[in-house]
Protein backbone atom coordinates (compact mmCIF):
# COMPACT_ATOMS: atom_id res chain seq x y z
CA UNK A 1 0.00 0.00 0.00
CA UNK A 2 3.13 2.32 0.78
CA UNK A 3 4.44 2.20 -2.54
CA UNK A 4 0.95 2.60 -3.87
CA UNK A 5 0.58 5.81 -2.18
CA UNK A 6 4.25 6.85 -3.15
CA UNK A 7 3.44 6.00 -7.02
CA UNK A 8 0.00 7.85 -7.32
CA UNK A 9 1.22 10.59 -5.45
CA UNK A 10 4.24 11.02 -7.15
CA UNK A 11 2.48 10.38 -10.22
CA UNK A 12 -0.44 13.16 -9.22
CA UNK A 13 2.76 15.56 -8.18
CA UNK A 14 4.16 15.86 -11.79
CA UNK A 15 0.55 16.63 -13.33
CA UNK A 16 -0.29 19.33 -11.06
CA UNK A 17 3.19 20.69 -11.49
CA UNK A 18 2.72 20.33 -14.61
CA UNK A 19 -0.59 21.72 -14.96
CA UNK A 20 -0.22 24.32 -12.20
CA UNK A 21 3.10 25.70 -14.68
CA UNK A 22 1.09 26.27 -17.35
CA UNK A 23 -1.85 28.41 -15.48
CA UNK A 24 1.06 30.61 -13.99
CA UNK A 25 3.34 30.87 -17.55
CA UNK A 26 0.30 31.20 -20.28
CA UNK A 27 -1.78 34.44 -20.14
CA UNK A 28 -5.07 34.17 -19.58
CA UNK A 29 -5.99 34.78 -23.33
CA UNK A 30 -4.14 32.21 -24.78
CA UNK A 31 -5.08 29.37 -22.43
CA UNK A 32 -9.19 30.22 -23.37
CA UNK A 33 -7.84 28.98 -27.19
CA UNK A 34 -5.58 26.54 -26.42
CA UNK A 35 -7.89 23.46 -26.22
CA UNK A 36 -11.47 22.82 -25.16
CA UNK A 37 -11.16 21.82 -21.76
CA UNK A 38 -9.60 25.02 -20.72
CA UNK A 39 -12.56 27.16 -21.86
CA UNK A 40 -13.43 27.10 -17.96
CA UNK A 41 -11.04 30.21 -17.97
CA UNK A 42 -13.87 32.51 -19.26
CA UNK A 43 -15.29 32.35 -15.44
CA UNK A 44 -12.27 33.61 -14.28
CA UNK A 45 -10.50 36.85 -14.09
CA UNK A 46 -6.63 36.37 -14.85
CA UNK A 47 -5.23 36.87 -11.18
CA UNK A 48 -7.40 33.89 -10.40
CA UNK A 49 -6.25 31.43 -12.76
CA UNK A 50 -3.04 32.63 -11.76
CA UNK A 51 -3.62 31.93 -8.17
CA UNK A 52 -5.20 28.19 -8.81
CA UNK A 53 -1.68 27.34 -10.80
CA UNK A 54 -0.01 28.73 -7.77
CA UNK A 55 -1.49 26.30 -5.56
CA UNK A 56 -1.56 23.30 -7.44
CA UNK A 57 2.02 23.43 -7.84
CA UNK A 58 2.51 24.38 -4.13
CA UNK A 59 0.53 21.46 -3.58
CA UNK A 60 2.35 19.18 -6.37
CA UNK A 61 5.77 20.05 -4.16
CA UNK A 62 3.64 19.10 -1.03
CA UNK A 63 2.37 15.61 -1.84
CA UNK A 64 6.38 14.69 -2.10
CA UNK A 65 9.04 17.26 -0.37
CA UNK A 66 7.50 16.83 3.13
CA UNK A 67 7.47 12.76 3.13
CA UNK A 68 11.26 12.57 0.91
CA UNK A 69 12.54 15.11 3.41
CA UNK A 70 11.00 13.98 6.41
CA UNK A 71 10.38 17.16 7.72
CA UNK A 72 6.26 17.83 8.74
CA UNK A 73 5.52 15.04 6.49
CA UNK A 74 1.69 15.26 7.66
CA UNK A 75 1.63 18.13 5.03
CA UNK A 76 1.44 15.20 2.74
CA UNK A 77 -2.66 14.31 3.45
CA UNK A 78 -2.81 17.79 3.90
CA UNK A 79 -1.79 18.36 0.33
CA UNK A 80 -3.95 15.99 -0.95
CA UNK A 81 -6.96 17.35 0.68
CA UNK A 82 -5.89 20.81 -0.73
CA UNK A 83 -5.96 19.68 -3.99
CA UNK A 84 -9.09 17.50 -3.89
CA UNK A 85 -11.02 20.93 -2.63
CA UNK A 86 -9.90 22.32 -5.75
CA UNK A 87 -11.00 19.02 -8.00
CA UNK A 88 -14.20 19.42 -6.23
CA UNK A 89 -14.33 23.31 -7.45
CA UNK A 90 -13.62 22.17 -10.57
CA UNK A 91 -16.30 19.36 -10.64
CA UNK A 92 -18.78 22.33 -9.88
CA UNK A 93 -17.69 24.79 -12.76
CA UNK A 94 -17.94 21.77 -15.05
CA UNK A 95 -21.42 20.60 -13.96
CA UNK A 96 -22.73 24.82 -14.01
CA UNK A 97 -21.03 25.06 -17.59
CA UNK A 98 -22.61 21.83 -18.57
CA UNK A 99 -19.03 20.65 -19.68
CA UNK A 100 -19.71 16.61 -18.64
CA UNK A 101 -17.24 15.04 -21.04
CA UNK A 102 -14.02 17.08 -19.19
CA UNK A 103 -16.00 16.44 -15.84
CA UNK A 104 -15.33 12.82 -15.37
CA UNK A 105 -11.41 13.47 -15.69
CA UNK A 106 -11.76 15.94 -12.50
CA UNK A 107 -13.54 13.01 -10.78
CA UNK A 108 -11.09 10.84 -11.05
CA UNK A 109 -8.63 13.11 -9.96
CA UNK A 110 -10.62 13.75 -6.99
CA UNK A 111 -11.14 10.06 -6.35
CA UNK A 112 -7.54 9.72 -6.51
CA UNK A 113 -6.51 12.39 -4.15
CA UNK A 114 -9.24 11.04 -1.35
CA UNK A 115 -7.39 7.99 -2.04
CA UNK A 116 -4.09 9.49 -1.11
CA UNK A 117 -5.42 11.73 1.77
CA UNK A 118 -6.99 8.21 3.55
CA UNK A 119 -3.72 6.37 2.98
CA UNK A 120 -1.32 8.93 4.11
CA UNK A 121 -4.20 10.01 6.78
CA UNK A 122 -4.40 6.52 8.03
CA UNK A 123 -3.20 2.85 7.55
CA UNK A 124 0.16 4.11 5.99
CA UNK A 125 0.69 7.65 7.91
CA UNK A 126 3.86 8.77 8.16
Amino acid sequence: MNVALWAVAGLLAVAYALSGGLKLAMPKAKMETFRPASKWVEDFSGPSVKAIGALEVLAAIGLILPAVLDTAPVLVPWAAVGLAVIMAGATVVRIRRREFDHMAVDLVYLGILVFVAWGRFGPESF
